[in-house]
This record gives structure tokens, sequence and C-alpha cells, in this order.
């Protein structure tokens, strides 16, 4: 069978390409086109567009680039219905796949199903109308997210979380080696590690690394690592990091996680990844608007939490700092107590104990391609 799929950002290429090995286990003949990563591309897809091109987020960044994601829609839109493929499978990226599933499900009557749903839990719960109307099958990856469509009349699947997938795999295929990362880096053995996870596009690494860097300052006795996003430039960082003061690396981000002692990290799949390997971390992210940002997800946002950890547990076990908790003296006051404070890092390795429970078993991929092939066939 022909299978499309699409993706729109560095987490989405990476789940997609483990979705389309699984799916070529369950279907040998299967044929791929994307739009997606190198990932993807590595799984056997043809791609047709790098999510570089399209991961554009927030009202001026979308305002300024609409010519170009315009301009991939309709080569999206044309592109699938030239190949024809016998599904079309969405990753996430709502704003761009819910057009393409409304004009895939009225023009071309192809089945579409949703691989890592939209996070509409946490606001544009409107977005459910187009679910109902255009998606015929809904795969989630975070169990809070079936009761939440459960009460919106919209039956859902889970499947596992691929983050616990991608982790598994990576832990069976290198197993603990405390020299190998630091040798490879030429760290230092005695000293501690913070790392610094900023983002994975540039304008989340343009807000949040040069406060993340300032308030890791009075930290001597630790060695900070920045963990390089895939797709994005050295240079790019470069113009934020001191000289000699902090490393830069690309391609080592669970091999940082394995050995680092406490972790600065936005919010997102990242946040998940450190509970994973169970790195006390503090949630950082700069929104504009200071307390107003506050404000408004307090009022408008159906959420308690921002971080994927929080969520899951349904209590606050990891410090978020965003709005106007986000300052350079509140992630150093938490940063001190990951570091250095023991009843702080056992009661996050509590909560951490309460997430990985509640995911469940490894295998989303391999249960989200079978469902996919029996849907089909």
């Amino acid at each position: 069978m022909k299978y499309y799929l699409i993706a729109g950002e560095a987490s989405g290429d990476l789940h997609g390409s483990n979705l389309m090995r699984a799916l070529k286990r369950e279907d040998p003949e299967a044929e791929f086109r994307c739009m997606g990563g190198d990932l993807m591309r590595e799984a056997g897809g043809d791609l047709t567009r790098h999510y570089r091109e399209m991961a554009y987020m927030g009202f001026i960044p979308v305002l300024t680039h609409l010519g170009t994601i315009l301009r991939n829609l309709r080569a999206c839109k044309n592109d699938i219905r030239a190949y024809r493929p016998d599904v079309v499978i969405l990753i996430d990226y709502p704003g761009f796949n819910l057009k393409v599933a409304r004009f895939v499900h009225e023009k071309l009557r192809i089945p579409v199903h949703y691989y890592i749903s939209p996070k509409i839990w946490a606001w544009k719960r409107y977005r459910i109308k187009a679910f109902r109307r255009y998606v015929d099958r809904m795969f989630c990856i975070l169990p809070f997210e079936v009761p939440f469509f459960e009460r919106l009349n919209y039956p859902v699947d889970y499947v596992g979380n691929p983050t616990l997938d991608a982790v598994s795999r990576f832990r069976k295929a290198r197993p603990r080696d405390y020299w190998y990362f630091r040798s490879r880096n030429k760290l230092k053995a005695e000293r501690p590690i913070i790392a610094i996870l900023p983002g994975s596009r540039k304008q989340e690494i343009r807000d949040n690394l040069p406060t993340m860097l300032r308030a890791s300052d009075d930290f001597p006795e630790h060695i900070r690592i920045v963990a390089g996003a895939p797709g994005i430039e050295p240079e790019f960082y470069e113009k934020f990091i001191p000289q000699g003061a902090v490393r830069l690396i690309f391609g080592q981000t669970y091999d940082l996680l394995r050995e680092s002692d406490a972790a600065l990290v936005t919010s997102g799949t990242a946040t998940l990844e450190a509970c994973l390997f169970r790195v006390p971390q503090i949630v950082c992210y700069r929104t504009p608007g200071g307390r107003l940002a506050n404000f408004i997800f307090k009022r408008f946002f159906h959420v308690p939490y921002i971080s994927l950890v929080n969520l899951i547990a349904g209590h606050e076990v990891i410090i978020e700092l965003f709005g106007g908790d986000f300052t350079v003296d509140k992630i150093k006051m938490g940063l001190l107590r990951l570091c250095y404070n023991e009843p702080t890092r056992e009661e996050i390795a509590r909560g951490y104990d309460e997430v990985i429970r509640a995911l469940g078993e490894p295998g989303a991929s391999e249960r989200a391609a079978r469902l996919i092939v029996e849907a089909l066939r």
C-alpha cells in the first residue's frame, strides 16, 4: 500500500520515521511519500519538503512567512492528488495538517489517520469539529487524552508513547558507559553536568537560551552543555554562547541526558525525555507579556500545567517557569535546589515513577502501524 505522511517539526520527523519502519514490518510492500525530515527520508520516505521549510510558530512568524506556508500547502495538496495514496497519516502540526485533512477528505475521499493528536486539550477545543468531520482515525500518545476525547464523544486509540520507544531503543543499542560520552566530548570526569535544551526551533532558542545561560552562570563546578537541535547550524547557537564557557553538542541528546545531574528544558517532548532518563529538571519557557501571559494561561487555557510531565502525573512534579516567572533569579534558585537539595531530587524521582507507570509499555509505533494496516485491509 501507499502511505503519505506529514510532519512539521523535528519530533514529528522522529516519530514518523519510527512509524514508517513499523508499517514496513506490517506491510512489506509499503511505499512512502512524505513531508518531514532526514529521519523519515532514511526510513524509506520519498521526501518532498523538509520541515525546516515549514516550522513557523507564533503570530508574527506565521504572518511574515504566510506566502511560503500557502505555497507549501498548495504543493502538498497537489502532490497528494498526484500520488493517490491509500491513506494520509498526519503527525501533530495541526495548523497545516487540519487543512490537508479537509482537502483529502472532501476532494479525494482518501482515509485520514492522525498519529499524535494535536494538543486541543490545552486550547482550541473547537478543533474537535474538524477531527469529527475530516479525520477517520485518531491515535493518541498521552494517557490523559483518552478520557478527554471521550468527554467530547470522539473515540480515539491510545497506542502508548513513542518517546518511551525511542528511549528504550537507545538504551538497548547503547548500554551505559560512563566514560564513552565524556571521552568522546573531552569532558573532565569529576565534574557534574547541567544539560540545557532550549528548543528545536530558532525562535525558541533565541527566546530561551540567553536567559538559561545567565541563570546557570554561577555553577562553576558543573559543565554546562547545550543540546543542538537537528537542522539548526552551530553558527546560530554561537551568537548566544560565550566562547569556552559552555559546550555545544549535536546528535547526542540522549547520551547527554543519561549523564546529566540536572537540566533546563523548554516545554515539549524534551521534558518527557528528561523524565525518562530521570534527570531533575526545570521547565523554562519565555512567553511575551510577562505576568499577563500567566494570567491568560490561567483564565483561557484548559490545563493547569504546560509540561507533559506534570500533565501526565496530574500534579506538580517539576517546576515550570514561564511568563513573568521566567527570570534569571527564579531559574537560578530552582537550579540550586536541583543540584544540591537531595529531598527535592528524591521527590522529583518519585513523580517520575508515576509518569513512567502511566505511560505503559514501549511499542507505540508497532501498535499504531498494526491498527492503520488493519483498518486499510
